[in-house]
């Protein structure tokens, strides 16, 4: 915490530098906005009693105490609105949320219309099946019914994966993640295509976790991250410092500790995924690079 005190410092120190149009809009309002989703474990998801848990909750709760320090309002309350894959880009757009932190995946489409912070995590699209279902690869999906979620871009990549050749699966679309892995918990689809953190983070919370694996070939390896208003440099530079500072001081790591590798509600069971060399990296080198830039 020191080190994040003396991270804010510097960047207060700046003055009036982020005197702009969301920090404003904050300070008119009297709260500040953070946008989530209710089922992407671990990065953003709910409890139950209008409370919102995660990865990327608690980097967006960092975000919020720097508008709040340098705001001077240390009791500015923070309201959260959830949203979803379909809605999520324009909230922010309009200025309904100040920040979005879900499972959002930083692209050149998206920010021909938002901003987004340094990446904070890296996916790998992959295939969830129920662990008797003899899938193991994308060839496998002939014939099958294959879900994902409304206003993501999963089943696209799948489509256009070059071992997806020949294969022809139908498509079912769930409204959120928890009702697409609901589509998979059923039986009424063979396959639920997503990132793999929220595929894992599902799974482990799902009543019979030992019913279900994640498998087959990597759709696509895609930079994660906060998704702010457009055309705000200085907003997005109080964000971009914010976060910055969390990598350089070793927070980020911790509470990415907190959220792959340790118990987490509800169930307190652990997700059990390591620091991957993909995002120590972006942790290291902090960007903001869309994927098409991002990709190898």
């Amino acid at each position: 915490m020191k080190k994040l005190a003396l991270a804010l410092a510097a960047i207060l120190a700046c003055g009036g530098v982020y005197a702009a149009d969301t920090l404003a809009k904050i300070k008119s309002a009297g709260k500040i906005v953070i946008g989530t989703r209710d089922s992407s474990a671990p990065l953003a998801y709910t409890i139950g009693d209008g409370k919102y848990v995660g990865y990327h909750v608690d980097v967006c709760l960092k975000i919020a105490e720097a508008v709040k320090a340098y705001l001077k309002a240390p009791a500015l309350p923070i309201e959260y609105t959830v949203v979803t894959s379909a809605n999520r880009v324009p909230l922010v757009q309009n200025g309904t949320v100040d920040m979005e932190c879900g499972s959002t995946t930083n692209n050149a489409t998206r920010q021909q219309q938002v901003a987004f912070a340094p990446t904070t995590f890296v996916t790998n699209v992959r295939t969830a099946v129920k662990a008797n279902s003899g899938i193991a690869s994308i060839a496998q999906l002939n014939g099958k019914t294959v879900a994902t979620t409304t206003g993501t871009t999963s089943v696209q990549l799948l489509r256009k994966h070059e071992k997806a050749n020949g294969v022809d699966f139908k498509e079912l679309f769930g409204k959120d993640h928890a009702d697409s892995f609901l589509l998979l918990e059923s039986g009424r689809a063979d396959a639920f295509v997503m990132d793999d953190n929220i595929l894992a983070g599902l799974i482990v919370n799902s009543k019979a976790p030992a019913d279900f694996k994640i498998v087959g070939e990597s759709l696509s390896e895609e930079p994660i991250a906060i998704m702010i208003p457009k055309d705000d440099p200085a907003y997005k530079k109080l964000v971009d410092d914010t976060v910055t500072g969390l990598m350089k001081s070793g927070e980020l790591e911790k509470i990415y500790t907190k959220w792959f590798l340790s118990p987490v509600p509800p169930r307190n069971a652990t997700v059990g995924m390591p620091i991957s060399a993909a995002l120590k990296n972006a942790i290291a080198n902090p960007n903001d690079k869309p994927a098409e830039a991002y990709k190898k």
